[in-house]
């Protein structure tokens, strides 16, 4: 399967990470082949809640099918059994999810391992030591998809990028509207969800892109 790596990028090409609603069933596949097709998109979660793994794995396929063709890497929540099943390009762990190392032992070499650290310097540290290709941090903002806690604030993807080559990624209630900061603090990544998926996903994907460009503009600027 042929994908774009999750990389470090500069401020100026802050990519999107689309994360699925948890509802991925019925004309979803249009849906996402429409999203993709509007803007540049770096990687897909395949994120779904109490059903079987083989219910997942056949939703997953066609999925799977669209991210390939896109050269989206389809990306994994929570699961690496299912991720090895289905030969996804890698896996997003939470915190109790599973160690990244076991996780890199199961899917191997080449699979992208990322790993929710909250606003926890610790974790992102610890996760980085145990071979994570990227570090999510969050939630910046509140959330329709998930509730959280922990709310950082920019500062700590500045933090993160200033020491870290390892990308991260910022996560949680983010819009076109609020995003600005974050992409001047130098996420590599926006994790993104209901902001597309509430609305036309073409039309929200590509006023992502244009917030993104307007913010490392700006913040190219005030440098």
């Amino acid at each position: 399967m042929s994908f774009k790596p999750l990389r470090s990028a500069s401020m100026t090409d802050c990519q999107l990470y689309l994360v699925s609603p948890l509802d991925v069933s019925g004309d979803f596949s249009k849906r996402l082949a429409s999203a993709l097709d509007a803007g540049s998109v770096a990687a897909f979660q395949f994120r779904v809640k109490g059903i079987d793994q083989h219910e997942a794995a056949r939703l997953a396929g066609p999925l799977q099918e669209i991210c390939a063709a896109h050269e989206v890497a389809f990306i994994v929540n929570d699961s690496v059994s299912l991720a090895k099943r289905i030969g996804a390009d890698g896996v997003h762990l939470g915190q109790g999810d599973g160690n990244p190392r076991e996780a890199r032992e199961i899917l191997g070499r080449e699979a992208q391992i990322g790993v929710t650290c909250h606003d926890s310097r610790h974790f992102a540290m610890e996760a980085g030591e145990a071979g994570a290709d990227y570090v999510a941090f969050g939630s910046f903002f509140a959330s329709p998809t998930k509730n959280s806690e922990h709310r950082p604030e920019p500062e700590l993807l500045s933090w993160w990028q200033g020491l870290f080559e390892i990308p991260c990624v910022a996560i949680g209630g983010i819009t076109p509207d609020n995003c600005g900061p974050l992409v001047a603090a130098g996420a590599d990544f926006l994790a993104v969800s209901s902001a597309v998926w509430q609305g036309d996903e073409a039309a929200n994907i590509q006023a992502f892109h244009r917030a993104i460009d307007a913010a490392a503009s700006q913040a190219q600027s005030d440098m």
